[in-house]
């Protein structure tokens, strides 16, 4: 790989102000601090869960997951469209 390949796939990791080439380079342990200290504050262990909200996340996805809602939301459509029906003759 090349090495402005690899300085593109991480420019987003390490933020360019902090980790220079020269300061990475050097092998002085001190000057590495600022970079250390941005790293120890991001949080640790793993992503919480995203909660999804909505119609799919609330009746379809999860551990009381149902079609009723589905079921009656086409008996209702059903029972309204026959009703006009039978309204309009």
């Amino acid at each position: 790989m090349h090495a402005s390949l690899v300085r593109r796939q991480l420019g987003g990791i390490v933020p360019p102000k902090i980790a220079t080439p020269s300061l990475l380079t050097s092998g002085s342990g001190s000057s590495l601090t600022p970079l250390v200290n941005f790293y120890s504050k991001l949080p640790k262990g793993p992503a919480s869960a995203v909660s999804g909200g909505g119609i799919k996340a609330r009746y379809f996805s999860g551990k009381n997951a149902s079609a009723a809602p589905l079921v009656w939301m086409i008996l209702g459509l059903f029972t309204f469209g026959y009703t006009i029906d039978y309204q309009s003759e």
